[in-house]
């Protein structure tokens, strides 16, 4: 079962809540996935599809809670491809219809009586915070999707129109959380691609056990992340200090070569001699090892003198 279902089947089990929580999530549910049919004037029937039973069975019961209507259900088996069964489930009564799309402000009448559909998200639905929660979550079952945090950070919403895109969007904006909108072939998809907000839109729409482990995934994946990155860090400062005294040693061996350790001062000749003898000391170990001791930049001194010394007969000066 895909992150995305095991997400939408908590939170189908989530209490329906208020009369106005159940009105803003059937609301949302309606426009993302529902359909209306006009049959002439005023005849009107509602229908809405999915295909997870547990979403099918959240839109039946709110639809019965809110009005004490039962919609009819027809289950469509997909034999292709194997996929999942259709579920739609159908208010054929005009009137029942009517009064759904009115409630929920997505048809309108003119003073002329003039039906229309609206686009938006009534700002009547969405007045209380508890009731914004509850469109979300419509929102999410309807028409969203979460990604496998394993792969990417990732939450989005299919809309069919721009406007009604544009209208979610800044719903969950006023929520504190960066929603982005793009067009997508013939769909409008609003997303969120952080983690944080992506754990905190989890948390509002009351998928509590999904962002739980998208957390744990967050953390482990940081881990991660910061124990490469030490691990880079500390292979990029051996290499340097290998190359280093590898370039010491190559240095101290031209200098004895060519003019000999007589020639360099006792503080020079003891340091060259050491550095010879455990090529693969650290400064401070060296450091530890000259009498008296001396510290890891006393060391480093040294040792770019030495380095100055042959480049000097390097260049014949």
């Amino acid at each position: 079962m895909s992150f995305s279902l095991k997400a939408k089947n908590e939170i189908c089990r989530i209490s329906p809540g208020k009369p106005c929580c159940r009105l803003a999530e059937l609301a949302a549910l309606i426009h993302t996935s529902g359909t209306i049919q006009l049959a002439g004037k005023k005849r009107i029937s509602l229908k809405v599809s999915t295909e997870n039973a547990f979403i099918a069975r959240r839109i039946f019961m709110l639809v019965k809670n809110q009005y004490n209507i039962t919609p009819d259900v027809m289950v469509r088996k997909n034999r292709r491809l194997r996929k999942n069964n259709s579920y739609v489930l159908m208010i054929t009564m005009p009137d029942n219809s009517m009064k759904i799309l009115e409630d929920t402000y997505i048809i309108c009448c003119d003073d002329s009586g003039i039906m229309g559909i609206n686009m938006d998200i009534d700002p009547r639905l969405v007045r209380k915070k508890c009731c914004k929660k509850a469109y979300l979550r419509g929102a999410f079952l309807g028409g969203g999707s979460v990604s496998d945090p394993e792969k990417a950070y990732h939450l989005e919403f299919i809309a069919h129109s721009e406007k009604y895109a544009e209208s979610l969007c800044s719903l969950i904006k006023e929520m504190g959380l960066h929603a982005k909108l793009i067009e997508r072939k013939n769909n409008f998809v609003v997303y969120l691609k952080e983690g944080e907000h992506i754990v905190n839109l989890l948390s509002l729409i009351g998928a509590h056990t999904a962002l739980l482990n998208l957390e744990n995934i967050r953390i482990y994946k940081d881990m991660r992340n910061n124990i490469n990155r030490i691990v880079n860090c500390e292979t990029a400062n051996l290499s340097k200090t290998i190359n280093a005294a590898m370039r010491q040693i190559e240095n101290i061996k031209y200098i004895k070569d060519r003019i000999g350790f007589s020639n360099l001062s006792p503080s020079l000749r003891e340091i060259a001699e050491l550095r010879l003898s455990y090529p693969d000391a650290s400064l401070k170990e060296l450091g530890d090892m000259l009498t008296p001791k001396v510290g890891k930049s006393g060391v480093n001194h040294r040792l770019r003198k030495l380095e100055e010394i042959a480049e000097m007969h390097r260049k014949g000066m």
